[in-house]
């Protein structure tokens, strides 16, 4: 096919927490201990810092290069393939072994990862306590939330490959960490009609960061989220509805700058069918049907989708086909521990 549009290097640009996951089937004992919910995530607080030595003593753990943001860009660069580096991805790390575990990852998942290295505080890590088919996350930032602006992302070197990206996708948990930095790239999308693409991320967002993340919003062109996330959203800007289509509407017609694009909103809905506006109406997906017992970890799932639909975005693909794509790389993650993948997709 001589219509194949290639895709540069660099065409898709992520930015976010970069943490190493450590998770483990753990028992509601140990929920209990530490008040989690089973299915949540949340940032990990006083009360929580032994949890992250208790888990690696008492139960099986396995080490996964993860973060919301990264994991979708790892997966955006798995289902591309070819060439390598289509994806970059910014964020800070510390100069420990965790850091070069998430160097290595990144490398072998052919991504272009540009980290902030410092000494000040460890890399971040993620701690996913796995009970059935619920997960619940607890993160604790550390280095992660040390990114500065003016430190990584105004350098010169770095700000190129902000511009030679034409999709930009940031998770909210960004959110907590650098405003102005998501600020300075959202802006730079709006203002070149890129597309800039938001994740909710989780109810705590939508809740506690509230003014963080609509001064974002009105350069939001895909907005993304599950529905507990969409319901939180819905709460919290007093929609007065818990109809998932009708809170899809009403984000899509939340202000926006660039004009050129209408907002498209994707909410996901775990085995249900995921949903998506197009002009005044709402669509629904059916997903991928899976076997119960082939449902090894759920953990990932949503960044999987994600990461599926923007390999197609950033190929200019009808949105039917991103969301058949995310549909597709969801339903290969649940099958495996972690967010890890096969050699190769096998997606059409």
């Amino acid at each position: 096919d001589t219509a194949i549009l290639l895709i540069v290097p660099n065409s898709l640009f992520g930015m976010g927490n970069p943490l190493l996951d450590i998770s483990a089937v753990v028992d509601k004992d140990f929920l209990e201990k530490y008040g989690l919910k089973p299915n949540d995530q949340i940032l990990a607080e006083d009360k929580h810092k032994a949890l992250f030595e208790e888990i690696v003593k008492k139960f099986k753990v396995e080490y996964h290069a993860g973060g919301a943001t990264q994991n979708s860009i790892k997966i955006a660069q798995w289902m591309i393939q070819d060439p390598h580096k289509v994806c970059t991805f910014f964020g800070c790390i510390g100069e420990d072994k965790f850091g070069e575990i998430l160097k290595q990852k990144a490398d072998e998942a052919h991504v272009d990862a540009y980290y902030y290295e410092q000494t000040e505080e460890p890399t971040g890590t993620c701690a996913a306590c796995i009970t059935g088919d619920n997960r619940s996350l607890v993160a604790n930032l550390a280095a992660a939330n040390c990114y500065k602006k003016d430190k990584h992302l105004d350098l010169k070197e770095n700000w190129k490959l902000v511009e030679k990206a034409k999709v930009y996708y940031i998770a909210g948990f960004f959110l907590t960490v650098s405003l102005e930095s998501i600020l300075k790239v959202a802006k730079h999308a709006s203002e070149n009609n890129k597309l800039f693409t938001l994740n909710l991320s989780a109810p705590f967002i939508s809740q506690f960061f509230k003014d963080a993340l609509m001064e974002v919003m009105p350069y939001v062109d895909v907005l993304f989220g599950n529905e507990t996330e969409a319901a939180t959203f819905s709460k919290e800007q007093g929609f007065q509805t818990e109809d998932i289509e009708e809170i899809a509407k009403k984000a899509e017609a939340l202000p926006k700058v660039n004009k050129k694009r209408p907002r498209i909103v994707v909410f996901t809905q775990g085995k249900d069918g995921t949903i998506m506006t197009k002009g005044d109406k709402v669509e629904t997906f059916p997903v991928l049907k899976i076997d119960q017992k082939d449902i090894v970890d759920t953990n990932g799932a949503g960044d999987a989708f994600v990461g599926g639909f923007l390999s197609e975005l950033v190929q200019d693909k009808e949105l039917e086909q991103c969301v058949k794509a995310g549909h597709y790389a969801a339903n290969v993650i649940i099958r495996r521990a972690g967010c890890t993948f096969p050699e190769k997709p096998d997606f059409h």
